[in-house]
């Protein structure tokens, strides 16, 4: 499988551009954090960009977003270890991540929208304004992108990264594909 065709079914199935902004950013976080651990960056870039495929499909309901877009991935050719990645980044649907992969989407996903958040409260809505540690302030800020679950995020400790050089790097991919984000 490659990213043309994973990309041509996203746009064939999710019609809320700001969702594929959202994979487009998590497919740059898993990427760089493949090149981190020196795991497959193609592999893991997939298992970012695909992980929401379903949500239109399955309504945006979290009993079962995953499951469907776990066998989407699978029909496209993605890997056992990408279709079980997208399948366990919905915690609610009780399935324990395992893997490295599994584990870095988790903590991966939620990770976007924060860095989002401090981009569009800029005056200029870019990333390039954005420094790591005023996202690390806002992050203690309840109610600041509210959506973005904070301990999910704070699971970075268990792919053995800080906080800190997590939100630095998420950032950092991020700024890489700024344009493609319109940020």
């Amino acid at each position: 499988m490659n990213r043309e065709t994973a990309l041509k079914s996203i746009h064939e199935n999710v019609k809320n551009e700001n969702l594929i902004k959202h994979m487009l950013a998590t497919e740059a976080i898993m990427r760089a954090l493949a090149r981190r651990f020196k795991e497959n960056e193609d592999e893991w870039g997939l298992a970012g960009l695909l992980h929401d495929i379903d949500i239109d499909l399955t309504n945006a309901d979290m009993k079962i977003h995953g499951k469907p877009g776990a066998e989407m991935a699978k029909q496209l050719g993605a890997s056992d270890a990408v279709s079980h990645a997208i399948l366990v980044h919905n915690q609610m649907l009780g399935e324990p991540c395992v893997s490295l992969m599994d584990k870095a989407l988790f903590c991966t996903d939620p990770l976007t929208g924060l860095i989002t958040a401090a981009a569009l409260v800029r005056p200029d809505k870019k990333l390039a304004s954005v420094e790591a540690k005023s996202i690390r302030k806002r992050f203690k800020e309840e109610r600041f992108a509210a959506g973005a679950n904070r301990e999910q995020i704070a699971k970075c400790s268990e792919i053995g990264l800080e906080l800190d050089d997590f939100i630095a790097l998420g950032l950092d991919a991020m700024k890489g594909v700024a344009a493609d984000l319109g940020l």
